[in-house]
């Protein structure tokens, strides 16, 4: 009999792996927030295919993810997919397709429990109270939140007010995840997002007021003009806001992909080893103060869901990072939605022009997605076991998709031979077994099992750190 299969490097084992070392290995590559990831679905996909991945779906409970492209200003760091305008009425034409979206996948999915609604953007507080409780009628209207269900949303500080956290929590929003970036005057001028430290506390102060249940800030490292000591102070600051969750993002730049980074100064920016000790210097130091590291990119305090489910090893990932419910139906509503049903992916028109007319003459705004065959299913979980536990327990993998988990992945065993020779990766009988101080280096692990890197002929992949 096997021994029981565990990853023993405890939540506050810190990742050693020196800057020589991770050059070692694939500088660029997926996030990973699915696999196969979007690059791959093809519009060949069709409502037909949705239709059945929603009736083949063993999933009980839905979870809800609203896009809302609009932004009052333009961060030159960005590569979300935004409108940047001061007209207010945009928002209302968009409210109405979206309204009309909601309507159409409530048809199919209306009676599944929802436990989790997230908006995100863009910037959902583009959208005035009255707009955002348009939309919050709709969906509570067409789908069936639990009593208990997590509702959150993405904010911008700049266009917040005191008021406006009391309206939201009387609207039912328990979470708030707060774009920070860094507390640095002269990065954030370099970045265009200036914004008063003092106003994010006071919002944070009055959500806590208001009883939500979990506050995440959002953090970038590799920006312009960061240095160990700017970025310290951003630490610094996290501390003393006593939130539950961090998310800590590496810049990806990719100037000849968005316009916006172009008026970034290139010389400004961190190099990669600079970048590096900035990474490193984030997770020393929100360990030390008490976070979790989950995965690869985030931090939530032991008492927090997230942290819960690492160490409980239920930790779920899709398109909004890591989650705690691995177990739920993800819709995606709004332009360039991307949606989890079943065994399927699927993703909504980029662009606004694409997505009215799909919804309005087609009932549907779907542009494309893809079905996943049984080696995408075998390969989704090995990609998802390794990005949330860091391990891959061979027998239960074998067991589940009736394979010889040697045999099906000999070559890539074969190919995890340099990590197993820097003793980053152990291969075990029964597991695979990743080292705390590989942690950062899990997305170039996965590439080695994913069979589709040859087919992304000329993709440019974020950095890996």
């Amino acid at each position: 009999m096997c021994p029981p299969v565990t990853n023993n490097s405890t939540p506050f084992d810190l990742p050693t792996l020196d800057f020589t070392l991770l050059h070692k290995y694939p500088s660029r590559g997926p996030r990973y927030t699915s696999y196969p990831t979007a690059l791959h679905f093809s519009p060949k996909f069709s409502t037909w295919d949705l239709r059945r991945a929603i009736h083949l779906s063993n999933n009980k409970t839905l979870s809800l993810y609203v896009h809302i492209p609009f932004c009052h200003r333009l961060c030159y760091y960005c590569g979300c997919n935004k409108i940047v305008t001061r007209l207010q009425s945009k928002a209302d034409i968009y409210l109405d397709y979206l309204l009309k979206e909601i309507a159409q996948q409530a048809e199919l999915l209306g009676h599944k429990p929802v436990t989790q609604l997230h908006l995100g953007g863009g910037t959902p507080n583009f959208l005035t109270d009255a707009q955002l409780q348009r939309l919050i009628d709709s969906l509570k209207a067409h789908f069936n939140f639990t009593d208990d269900a997590q509702l959150s949303i993405e904010i911008d500080p700049r266009n917040m007010t005191q008021a406006r956290i009391d309206i939201m929590a009387n609207m039912g929003f328990n979470r708030l995840s707060i774009g920070v970036q860094d507390t640095d005057s002269t990065v954030q001028h370099a970045i265009n997002r200036v914004q008063s430290n003092d106003s994010i506390e006071r919002f944070i102060t009055r959500a806590k007021e208001q009883g939500f249940r979990s506050i995440n800030l959002d953090l970038i490292y590799g920006l312009p003009f960061q240095t160990p000591d700017t970025f310290a102070r951003t630490l610094a600051f996290v501390h003393k806001m006593k939130v539950e969750r961090v998310s800590l993002f590496s810049y990806a730049h990719l100037p000849e992909r968005f316009a916006a980074q172009r008026k970034l100064a290139k010389d400004a920016l961190p190099n990669s080893e600079q970048k590096f000790h900035l990474m490193r210097q984030a997770i020393e130091t929100l360990c030390g103060y008490g976070y979790q590291f989950i995965g690869i990119d985030h931090f939530a305090l032991a008492s927090d869901e997230l942290a819960k489910a690492q160490q409980n090893k239920v930790l779920g990932r899709n398109f909004q990072g890591y989650t705690a419910d691995s177990q739920s139906d993800l819709l995606g509503l709004g332009v360039s939605a991307i949606s989890a049903l079943g065994n399927s992916y699927s993703q909504n028109h980029k662009d606004l022009a694409g997505y009215y007319y799909s919804i309005e003459h087609e009932g549907s705004a779907l542009e494309k997605g893809l079905t996943l065959r049984k080696d995408d299913l075998i390969r989704q979980r090995v990609i998802s076991d390794i990005m949330c536990n860091s391990m891959l327990d061979k027998t239960a993998i074998s067991l589940t998709f009736n394979i010889d988990f040697d045999q099906y992945f000999a070559d890539e065993l074969q190919q995890l031979a340099p990590f197993i020779e820097d003793a980053l990766v152990t291969n075990l009988p029964y597991a695979v077994i990743i080292a705390q101080r590989a942690q950062l280096l899990l997305r170039s692990i996965c590439m080695v099992f994913d069979a589709y890197l040859g087919m992304a002929t000329g993709q440019k992949y974020s950095a890996t750190i």
